[in-house]
């Protein structure tokens, strides 16, 4: 007879497996930022450097889109047939889109067909991660331990933080073991490959789910049409938890994706110190999230969320403005800190905080649509602050796209937790 886990081993078994394929997601979608010259030059060859560049980063941004379709269609599939059941989908679709970038041919070999069919793998993506974060999140909100949703939910950010070390440590390795050419002409594709490699694992992984309590508990167990009205009939909350979110999506992107290509072709750092940067950021967020939404579960949601997002505010613009007055590995290092310092502590309090506000038949499909829809412009970070830059001749014009995140999001702070329609909409989450 197999000895039963303790109830710490079960949770700690529990959090693993959800959030395994949550790793996979944020690997593939880092991978793209971090190898952003690389595949502009397979894929998205023109005239010059930042306009190849541009259309790579929209190509990464077009995943977005699909994100809130895949919120409304497959957040219903889940609500209506079960959490497990449902990121067992998510997963499969999500890999169908690695295995499609990873072995698709380079421009020169089959023209613009190279480009078409990333572009789809990119959709099928973002059509599968807009569901997947909602579905990994209220998992983990549903099986968290009564007063800990806070430090439970947070291992969903925490998880894609570990994908972020182990995409910086590979692209670190690559730069040590491949001359530049050699990664720019193949070597680049390895780490997809990888991700190709690991989906026959999460895959096992997942399948070990147990459906949760809290969903086996419902006796309403809504239809896609019955989802999308009562989402429409909640649509301020939906709104305010699309602007709770934009500050999470707009610096995630700002200090993951987008740093690499920051520190190369803006700071003219080496490649290698810009991973190092990414590696170090990564770290910096596995840290604070845990902590932040655990310390959230004791004072509440809205000290957390209010003071970080206004410390975003104010501070965003100068820091980088100072960072490119005199660029360096350590500037740099020092002001991604300062920002990873911001976001993991908001992002810690806010996931969990988009998970009660939203009514408890409509969880995933809810969570999902407001997540995705700030998703859709954060995921354009990367482009918006190429073109910014390029607009303005500002280097340090990037921090104006993440103060205006910063002040949609503690404006929605503020009317959650401070008016008539924030308090009705989390006594109904």
């Amino acid at each position: 007879m197999r000895p039963m886990a303790s109830p710490g081993q079960s949770k700690v078994a529990t959090v693993l497996r959800v959030t395994s394929g949550n790793f996979l997601e944020m690997f593939d979608f880092f991978l793209v930022g971090l190898f952003a010259n690389q595949i502009a030059a397979a894929f998205f060859p023109a005239a010059d450097e930042t306009s190849s560049l541009l259309a790579t980063f929209m190509a990464f941004g077009a995943a977005f889109l699909m994100r809130p379709i895949g919120a409304l269609f497959l957040g219903a599939y889940i609500d209506r047939i079960g959490r497990r059941q449902g990121l067992i989908v998510t997963l499969g679709i999500m890999a169908t889109g690695t295995v499609l970038i990873a072995f698709v041919p380079g421009y020169g070999t089959i023209g613009v067909l190279a480009p078409l069919l990333v572009l789809i793998g990119r959709l099928l993506q973002g059509f599968s991660a807009g569901v997947e974060l909602g579905g990994v999140s209220v998992y983990l909100s549903e099986m968290a331990t009564p007063g800990h949703k806070g430090f439970y939910v947070a291992w969903q950010s925490a998880s894609q933080q570990v994908a972020i070390i182990v995409g910086a440590l590979i692209g670190f390795a690559l730069n040590k073991l491949f001359l530049p050419q050699t990664i720019a002409d193949w070597a680049w594709r390895i780490p997809f490959f990888i991700g190709c490699l690991i989906v026959p694992l999460i895959f096992l992984i997942r399948r070990q789910l147990r459906e949760t309590a809290a969903f086996e508990a419902q006796t309403r167990r809504p239809s896609l049409p019955e989802v999308a009205a009562s989402l429409a009939e909640n649509w301020r909350v939906v709104a305010l938890g699309v602007a709770l979110v934009l500050m999470t999506t707009i610096s995630f992107y700002m200090i993951t994706v987008y740093t690499p290509t920051f520190g190369k072709a803006v700071l003219k750092l080496s490649e290698a110190d810009s991973l190092l940067v990414t590696l170090c950021v990564g770290a910096s967020n596995f840290l604070w999230l845990p902590i932040m939404g655990a310390l959230s579960d004791r004072i509440g949601r809205f000290p957390v969320l209010a003071l970080f997002s206004a410390l975003m505010l104010c501070t965003a613009y100068p820091a980088l403005a100072e960072l490119v007055s005199a660029p360096s590995f350590e500037g740099m290092l020092a002001v991604e800190l300062w920002f990873s310092f911001l976001y993991g502590s908001y992002n810690g309090a806010m996931v969990v905080a988009l998970t009660e506000v939203v009514p408890a038949h409509v969880r995933t499909s809810g969570f999902s649509l407001a997540y995705s829809l700030a998703t859709a412009l954060g995921g354009f970070t990367p482009a918006v602050s190429t073109w910014l830059i390029r607009e303005t001749a500002d280097k340090a014009a990037p921090g104006y796209w993440l103060m205006l995140a910063a002040a949609l999001s503690l404006a929605a702070t503020l009317i959650l937790y401070r008016t008539g329609l924030g308090r009705r909409a989390l006594a109904a989450g």
